[in-house]
């Protein structure tokens, strides 16, 4: 099940309860001609993986200033060479991913690669995996701890259970993608830029005769088949008649709010449910472990993005010349990059879990020193989108989490004590019935 996500020699394979750097019931003593070392070195062998091993080896070694692994049970006991190795790591993590300033701003940048690692594995539990929450409940100890070195050392005591070491392991591990995007966000200025987009949207898309933040409520009212719950028809209903027609639907029948933004084109007043986004560094930790890529800036292509529904195609194809001319209003050329136009037929070309039948207009806009991801749906593409079966977002989210083996990864099964399988399918269950019946 995971394998994409371990399909190269990344760091993920650190993870791989099936593989040679498996978590064991207890720790390996340092004796390299026991039964259990020799197990291991053929299982490195057989697995291609002896130069990840030595690499991991080399740098716990340097990172812990020690010489071997029996060093290592020796740092566990002395609490004053521990609090020594922490100082010098901070300063050697300082240089390596670029952090400007004092011991204080290191600890503090430190402790939110921290947060954002146990953010991960929280969302999760409070989102896809909600129904199974009390399951994966970290160990408080191993949640508390941000010190990199306090944390590489658990997986080498044997006072600590198999699924405290392994949560160690993993917090290391997602605590490394979180500082390598923290990184390339600070080298690309991804927090100034998405200000400068925010700007262009409110001073040249949006029309001017609103205040920043105004919005005009909605109802979308929907009828959707039974077969496969897509929609059929779809009406817009304004706020107030809503409110005057807020009796209980029949079966088949949605009625979602949406709060629009508009603008002007040809003196029509073009009405458009807007979401910007600055994708955070959870969904950020999480792409890269749906990719199998421990780079940022191969697989965070996405970090600033706007999805648009409008009432028809008619209105999608005004908003793209809008877009054109409002760059151009603001000084700068636009291009579209890595187009996908399915609004009017064609199968989608989707990430691992998608749906292959979701409508959309997709691009890259490339201006004013930024790109930016818009995905474009009507009224009717954009309920699909959000309550069709094999189709509907909430089930993408279930399918990307399993299909690429994120879950299996990160909650293996021989510590969870969960069956994936089973669990996919109850969860798409779930999302289904709550999406139908309410």
């Amino acid at each position: 099940m995971n394998s994409h996500v371990i399909r190269k020699d990344t760091i993920f394979k650190l993870l791989d309860q099936n593989g040679p750097f498996a978590v064991g019931e207890t720790v390996p003593q340092p004796n390299r001609f026991s039964p259990l070392i020799r197990n291991q070195v053929a299982c490195l062998k057989k697995a291609h993986l002896c130069s990840r091993y030595r690499i991991t080896r080399n740098q716990i070694f340097e990172f812990l200033n020690v010489g071997s692994f029996a060093d290592i049970g020796r740092l566990i006991e002395d609490e004053k060479c521990r609090k020594a190795t922490s100082r010098r790591a901070y300063l050697l993590l300082s240089r390596m991913f670029g952090i400007a300033g004092n011991d204080n701003e290191c600890l503090i940048a430190v402790k939110n690669y921290s947060s954002t690692a146990d953010g991960v594995i929280r969302y999760l539990k409070r989102a896809v995996l909600a129904p199974y929450a009390s399951y994966l409940d970290m160990d408080n100890k191993v949640d508390t701890i941000y010190d990199p070195v306090e944390l590489l050392l658990i997986p080498f005591d044997d006072r600590y259970h198999k699924k405290a070491r392994f949560e160690a392991k993993r917090k290391l591990v997602l605590m490394q993608l979180a500082a390598a995007i923290e990184q390339r966000e600070r080298e690309t200025n991804i927090e100034k830029k998405f200000a400068g987009f925010l700007d262009f949207l409110n001073n040249h898309v949006w029309s001017t005769d609103a205040k920043i933040g105004e919005q005009e409520p909605a109802v979308l009212l929907s009828r959707h088949s039974p077969e496969d719950f897509a929609c059929n028809e779809v009406s817009v209903l304004s706020w107030t008649s809503a409110e005057e027609n807020n009796n209980h639907l029949e079966r088949g029948l949605k009625r979602t709010l949406i709060k629009r933004l508009w603008f002007h084109y040809d003196n029509r007043k073009i009405p458009i449910y807007v979401i910007v986004r600055k994708k955070e560094s959870v969904a950020k930790v999480l792409k890269l472990l749906r990719k199998g890529e421990e780079n940022p800036d191969v697989a965070v292509a996405d970090e600033l993005g706007l999805m648009g529904v409008l009432d028809g195609i008619a209105e999608v194809r005004i908003f793209q010349k809008h877009l054109f001319e409002s760059a151009f209003r603001a000084g700068s050329f636009l291009t579209l990059e890595d187009v996908s136009d399915t609004l009017e037929g064609g199968l989608h070309n989707g990430n691992i879990g998608s749906s292959t039948n979701t409508p959309m207009l997709k691009f890259f806009a490339r201006m004013g020193g930024m790109r930016v991801e818009f995905i474009i749906h009507t009224n009717r593409s954009f309920l699909n989108y959000t309550y069709q079966r094999g189709v509907a977002h909430s089930e993408y989210e279930v399918n990307r989490l399993f299909d690429t083996g994120v879950a299996n990864l990160l909650f293996p099964k021989d510590i969870y004590h969960l069956d994936l399988s089973s669990i996919k399918d109850e969860l798409l269950h779930r999302f289904r019935k709550q999406i139908e019946n309410e």
